[in-house]
């Protein structure tokens, strides 16, 4: 039975493609994405290398075959290695780079030259970046008094899960995550009762939880002492630090049980200090409730914002997937 046109979508076909065009139209290369929460961001990464010779088109892999996670993605397109120069495919690294190659969806990412992933967990950490969150609460109230320091909490927060992570990643590697899953980690890295004027009573909650957990797993592993140290030293070398393990936690956790109810806070109070401002400034009731209004209507919604967030283009992690990209495009073409 003869195969269909889709089966046969692999980088040889969009080459053949570019080769059928004009000289002098511009090179396609086709990238895939996860999902469509993905092509923002990598057509963000991507636009820059586009340039009169080339250009990306960044797009799910099927319109019919919509089912969510790289894995799928990944175990399709990699059977007969249809990747190549003019077909990439750009993920989410997940634990698949801490990995480092003791899975075969970790070899699958980590191993070919054609797919590109984000070093941090999921584009939810990128949009979760310290540094930039100030910038949403601004974009989000339109007042830009630092009333909170991202930076410090978050610093805070992960020397307090840190070493509760490399169990994590170590449980992964040798295979006995059943005992201790991703699931159970985001249990114990959840702050609970975050408040702004007194935030690091929350972190004293986590590391409390990280104390018991860690005492319950050396008693479960009384032998891994030597595999923990081990650990601990390959995730430093590949980025992760006790400063900054908030990037490779899971994403989705991050985004919405840490980050969103955090801003969520620190935004009503920057809101409520505007409406303050206005309500008692010297002019016209008339002219006071209609700035209210414009105020108000100005306001914009804190996920939205997050996931429109850009401001981690300036980290160590997105200047090397960028790397990536400029090594591949060198090489490649």
């Amino acid at each position: 039975m003869p195969s269909r046109l889709k089966d046969n979508l692999n980088s040889r076909y969009f080459e053949a493609a570019n080769a059928l065009t004009s000289k002098k139209a511009r090179h396609r290369i086709v990238a895939y994405v996860e999902s469509y929460d993905d092509i923002y961001f990598w057509r963000t990464v991507l636009s820059e290398f586009e340039n009169d010779k080339r250009y990306f088109e960044v797009m799910l892999p099927s319109k019919a075959n919509l089912t969510r996670g790289k894995k799928s993605v990944l175990m399709n397109f990699l059977k007969g290695e249809p990747l190549g120069k003019d077909m990439i495919a750009c993920v989410d690294a997940d634990y698949d780079y801490l990995l480092q190659g003791a899975t075969n969806s970790s070899r699958q990412v980590l191993q070919s030259p054609y797919v590109f992933h984000t070093y941090v967990y999921a584009i939810e950490n990128f949009q979760c970046y310290a540094p930039s969150l100030h910038n949403v609460c601004v974009s989000v109230t339109l007042n830009d008094h630092r009333i909170f320091d991202f930076q410090e909490y978050f610093r805070q927060f992960s020397e307090a899960i840190f070493p509760l992570f490399v169990w994590s990643i170590m449980v992964y590697r040798n295979g006995n995550y059943p005992k201790f899953t991703i699931t159970d980690f985001n249990r114990i890295a959840d702050p609970g009762g975050f408040n702004v004027q007194n935030p690091f009573p929350s972190i004293a909650n986590v590391k409390r939880k990280v104390h018991t957990k860690i005492n319950d797993l050396q008693r479960q592993f009384p032998e891994a002492k030597d595999e923990y140290l081990a650990t601990k030293d390959s995730i430093k070398a590949l980025g992760v630090m006790p400063q900054n393990t908030y990037l490779y936690i899971q994403g989705h956790h991050l985004f919405d049980t840490v980050v969103s109810p955090m801003l969520s806070k620190v935004c009503n109070l920057l809101r409520q200090e505007r409406q303050a401002e206005i309500y008692h400034a010297r002019a016209h009731q008339t002219q006071r409730r209609n700035e209210m209004t414009c105020y108000e209507n100005s306001l914009q919604d804190i996920k939205v914002m997050l996931k429109k967030n850009s401001g981690y283009m300036g980290s160590e992690q997105f200047r090397r997937v960028q790397d990536d990209i400029r090594h591949y495009l060198d090489e490649s073409l």
